[in-house]
């Protein structure tokens, strides 16, 4: 095939050539800004190890996660340790009101309607819990024993009136004794909280006292002293 009749053939194909080259590249860049829309709109999940961390921190932090039931069950064993100390410091009161019952010639379901009115809060509050359930039909023994189980610290004051209201036995000494007891624990614990006290305030005074008595002290006289060299 001669030059000639070659020419036409290739300026045939250079221009389509040239007229197909801006469509494809404008169908390039709607392909582009589409895929880029769509990622935009529903952004693909995370994934791989980048991922774990967070995953780990939305379910430690969720409402039945670690880190909640750790401080749920922290504040509950605090709660509890707050009202058994409040109710061990009410019991020597209520032991002798007790005491002062029976030796009155109080039987012990009376000595017991006598503390829910005069006794301190919380403990006036189980008496009163063992009143109601006998008034609704359950014996003594049953309901002091339910108060014992419900509240561990009454469990001596519960054996002493019941062994009285088995056997007969005079429960104004075991309530004396009871309640000396429980001051003589009360007493132990104060000063073992006592103690603890010079400890914890190491903290303060080593760091707060002491560096500001050093600013205040020492540190004026060697600016003092470096200001005459």
């Amino acid at each position: 095939m001669s030059p000639a009749a070659v020419l036409p053939w290739l300026l045939g194909a250079s221009s389509g050539v040239a007229l197909a080259l801006p469509i494809a590249r404008r169908a390039a860049r709607v392909e582009l800004s589409e895929r880029a829309a769509a990622l935009s709109v529903r952004p693909r999940p995370r994934s791989g190890w980048r991922s774990v961390p967070t995953r780990l921190l939305a379910r430690w932090t969720h409402s039945d996660g670690v880190v909640p039931r750790v401080l749920r069950s922290l504040n509950a064993r605090r709660g509890s340790r707050g009202s058994d100390a409040a109710l061990a410091r009410e019991l020597p009161v209520a032991l002798d009101l007790l005491g002062v019952a029976v030796g009155a010639g109080c039987t012990p379901y009376l000595a017991i309607e006598v503390a829910v009115h005069w006794a301190p809060a919380r403990v006036a509050a189980a008496f009163a819990d063992v009143v109601r359930s006998c008034s609704l039909g359950l014996d003594l023994e049953s309901a002091l024993d339910a108060a014992a189980r419900a509240t561990p610290l009454l469990r001596p004051l519960a054996d002493a009136l019941l062994a009285t209201d088995r056997l007969g036995v005079p429960v104004g000494p075991v309530l004396a004794r009871l309640a000396e007891e429980d001051r003589t624990t009360l007493r132990r614990v104060a000063e073992a909280h006592a103690r603890r006290v010079p400890v914890r305030l190491l903290f303060p005074l080593v760091f707060l006292v002491l560096p500001a008595f050093v600013l205040l002290t020492v540190v004026p006289g060697l600016a003092a002293g470096l200001g005459r060299l």
